[in-house]
């Protein structure tokens, strides 16, 4: 009986402990204050309410992120703004996660979460550095700094090449700036009522895309060619054909390696200039047609070209001798068959000027060449081709007897020869070029007896149109 009844106070006794101990704990998590000992980024709270420090706290961070941020640029330029307005964000997300637990939970979690509550505790800054790209925007850096401007190359009237540099602008710096701001940004509460956060605003140097030292560097130093031909006695539509073509060429810049296309040239004439009527090339045969004369323009640039050392990659010459250059020294274009063709194997850039002035065609190429090399050509007929001839029938004239409806034209082979002269010194003569114009049929009446038929008449040849973009 004795050992029951100590059993049973043991028992009360434990009851009791318990009851006391869980009465305490629950005491202690019902103080709704923060631990002494916390501090929130400078800012002593312990003590505190939880509600207040609760309701306190986003006062303060709202204040953090209305500090004004000013930035100013060397030249004076400001851009105020408020921390907000820049990207800048605050929280203590870790604090009050930490703070709710004591409220929250279990009772041996709110416990153990009070137990290890006090300490410091930091504040979380974020950035979003879009709303401040957005304010200094290349908009505003335009308004602001301006644009800069590219060096420029014009050749003038007397045929100097004459740079002018370009100009700088700026633009803001933004790993400097975001570096910059990231350090100015207050993380201490008690900084809430601090005066505005001034930033000299890091600026980098904008530079044109176009630059006078690259500019210069394509080697286009000064006028290393010159070649004229006359326009003689041209007609108006052949004079507009001429100049149609002239002015697509004009201003053409070859990189090095690059191949100038003439039918290029003469599509982009087509379309901005036209072409008007002038006698053209059909089959060795001038007739009418669209476009005549624009062979003037391909044959003085090939001039040009070979008294360059350019390659030449396509030419041939015309089916008749022209006028305004010796045979064997021209270039034909037949659009779609024949094309003129050079590379720029100058080693730099090579600028094509093309100007009719005074009834002369003039074609200049500007680049870099050796002052002391030139180049001359020397052409010569090796052979002359009789015209054949062609017959055709007529029984109105006496039996055996002829008469001559069109004169034929001889032929020639031309064999054309260019020599090398470095410091007025020839050392260097190669054949440049065999070149053929073939003869040009007679066509002969004549009445051989029988009966009345015509002979045997030729297969239509196909209709090659040259110097000229279409025939009638």
């Amino acid at each position: 009986m004795k050992k029951l009844q100590v059993l049973l106070i043991a028992a009360a006794t434990l009851v009791l402990a318990g009851a006391l101990t869980t009465g305490g704990l629950y005491l202690y998590t019902r103080q709704h204050t923060v631990p002494k000992g916390t501090v929130l980024a400078g800012w002593d709270v312990g003590k505190m309410g939880i509600d207040a420090v609760s309701a306190e706290l986003a006062g303060q961070l709202n204040a953090l992120s209305s500090l004004p941020l000013r930035l100013t640029a060397p030249d004076g330029t400001t851009v105020a703004v408020t921390l907000a307005q820049a990207g800048v964000s605050y929280d203590a997300k870790a604090f009050t996660e930490r703070m709710n637990r004591m409220e929250e939970g279990s009772l041996l979690g709110r416990v153990n979460a009070r137990r290890t509550f006090a300490g410091s505790y930091a504040l979380s800054v974020h950035y979003d550095f879009a709303k401040l790209k957005a304010i200094l925007s290349p908009a505003w850096e335009q308004a602001s700094f301006g644009l800069p401007v590219d060096a420029t190359r014009r050749i003038s009237d007397d045929d100097r090449v004459l740079y002018t540099p370009g100009t700088t602008s700026l633009e803001v710096n933004w790993p400097a700036l975001e570096s910059a701001l990231q350090a100015a940004v207050p993380t201490q509460l008690t900084a809430a009522g601090s005066t505005a956060i001034a930033l000299e605003l890091p600026l980098s140097v904008k530079h044109p895309a176009v630059t006078l030292e690259a500019l210069q560097a394509q080697g286009v130093e000064r006028k290393i060619v010159e070649f004229s031909t006359s326009l003689g006695a041209s007609g108006p539509g052949r004079s507009f054909n001429v100049e149609s073509a002239a002015k697509a060429v004009n201003g053409t810049i070859l990189p090095p390696g690059a191949v100038f296309d003439y039918g290029k040239a003469i599509a982009k004439a087509q379309t901005e200039y036209g072409f008007r009527e002038a006698p053209v090339i059909v089959n060795g045969q001038l007739q009418p047609g669209t476009g005549g004369g624009i062979c003037q323009v391909s044959s003085t640039l090939y001039n040009a070209a070979v008294r360059t050392g350019l390659e030449i990659v396509e030419r041939r010459n015309h089916s008749l001798p022209v006028g305004y250059l010796p045979k064997g020294q021209d270039a034909t274009f037949s659009e779609g068959y024949i094309n003129f063709r050079f590379r720029n194997n100058t080693g730099k850039y090579l600028v094509i000027k093309t100007a009719v002035q005074g009834r002369v065609l003039t074609v200049k190429f500007f680049g870099t060449f050796p002052r002391n090399v030139t180049y001359g050509l020397n052409s010569r007929t090796v052979e002359v081709l009789s015209p054949p001839s062609r017959y055709v029938s007529d029984p109105s004239l006496p039996r055996g007897g002829t008469r001559l409806l069109k004169k034929g034209r001889s032929g020639y082979v031309v064999e054309t020869y260019i020599t090398k002269y470095v410091d007025g010194k020839a050392v260097e003569r190669t054949r440049l070029s065999r070149d053929v114009y073939p003869a040009q049929k007679q066509v002969v009446a004549i009445n051989r007896g029988g009966t009345s038929r015509n002979l045997p008449s030729e297969t239509p040849e196909r209709p090659l149109v040259e110097d000229g973009v279409r025939g009638s």
